[in-house]
């Protein structure tokens, strides 16, 4: 199977200078009440250029995060498919803090207003302070297990027939919904037991955050395992892919691209890596155990693996760790990963406008050279 290649939308803003790290660290660092800490508000106009681009450089789409902290995913993402044509939009929720109904049809309504571009991003949430402003009190293993429930309800309802269940958690009778021709594709990632056990059922891809090749070909593994194991059952949601979350820093010359990471390091100060840290620590999330195991705290020897840096990690929750070299390595160490069975890549860049066309024009083209990018999508 060819890679596909998706980009990210930075719906709490955008920035290239130093801050663009800052903004993203965690429950405690709304940006709701402020401009958005960052140099580029994510209004409507920007956020279509980051699009636009994207769609324009081959992306086949872009993940829309979800958080306190940012602008409502599926608001947003309505918004922009009446400014592309084919571009797909990965968008993050919540499964529970809406009734699965209601997300059923809410699918399905995009799906037609979009001629099929919507994909969807499962977010069990990993930090209880976050989740409690959203007036969810469970704990990690119970938001996967109604992760679990509510999958298997919107599911069902996608075959047009009423649908009753009644779980621990959820439950509807009679639920029915006018589903769309375009199923939208179930993305979950996690690290943990539980994670593995919602995404080995119920996802169309499992994601991973960018860590180094052995650690990843353990979870694939791990992964392929509990799909075997449930045989049968699995069957609904047919073939798992998988795929991996990675920022990227990609330049003519590893000098250069190098030189960038620096400049973004140097512009964070101790007290900021500090406070994200304690924030990380808190988190019951065993991904951002893993990612913040990468780096310690430190600031120096952040080249976890070859062209792999951690330092994204040291201000940002949850993916961070990014690509950074030249075009060459950059592309070496995507196919790298796709050999180990990834063919999902979503990626990001600060700011994401420009690092989109460095990444665009620069890796893809060696990519598409090497014969592992399929034909461009179309809708």
């Amino acid at each position: 199977m060819a890679i596909t290649l998706h980009w990210f939308l930075p719906t709490n803003g955008d920035s290239r200078s130093d801050l663009s790290l800052g903004n993203a660290v965690g429950a405690a660092g709304s940006r709701v009440n402020n401009p958005y800490g960052a140099d580029r508000a994510p209004d409507l106009d920007y956020l279509r250029m980051v699009a636009g681009a994207a769609e324009k450089l081959g992306f086949a789409g872009a993940l829309t995060p979800t958080s306190s902290w940012c602008e409502d995913a599926w608001v947003f993402t309505a918004a922009l498919s009446q400014l592309t044509t084919r571009f797909k939009y990965l968008v993050a929720f919540r499964p529970g803090l809406q009734a699965p109904t209601l997300v059923a049809q809410a699918a399905a309504t995009f799906q037609r207003v979009s001629g099929g571009r919507l994909l969807l991003n499962v977010v069990t949430g990993g930090d209880d302070v976050e989740q409690r402003r959203f007036g969810d009190d469970l704990d990690k293993d119970a938001r996967y297990r109604r992760a679990g429930e509510f999958l298997t309800v919107f599911r069902q309802l996608w075959s047009g027939e009423p649908v009753t269940f009644h779980g621990d958690h959820l439950f509807v009778e009679d639920a029915t919904i006018v589903p769309a021709t375009t199923w939208p594709e179930i993305y979950l990632g996690g690290s943990s037991a539980a994670a593995v056990d919602v995404a080995a059922e119920h996802a169309d891809v499992y994601l991973t955050w960018g860590e180094p090749p052995a650690q990843v070909a353990d979870k694939l593994d791990t992964v392929r395992r509990r799909v075997k194991d449930l045989g049968s059952d699995r069957r609904a949601a047919g073939d798992l892919r998988f795929g991996i979350r990675l920022h990227v820093i990609s330049r003519p010359t590893a000098a250069e691209a190098w030189a960038q990471a620096d400049r973004l390091l140097a512009g964070l100060s101790p007290e900021q890596i500090q406070r994200a840290q304690q924030i990380q620590r808190s988190s019951g999330s065993e991904g951002q155990r893993r990612m913040t195991e990468l780096h310690g705290g430190r600031t120096d020897n952040l080249e976890v693996s070859p062209n792999l840096w951690a330092g994204v990690g040291l201000v940002r929750g949850g993916a961070g760790t990014a690509l950074v070299g030249s075009h060459e390595e950059v592309a070496d160490r995507i196919e790298e990963y796709y050999r180990l069975g990834l063919d999902e890549f979503v990626l990001s860049g600060y700011p994401h406008l420009e690092e989109a066309f460095s990444f665009g024009e620069g890796v893809l083209p060696i990519l598409a050279e090497r014969g592992l990018l399929g034909p461009t999508p179309t809708t």
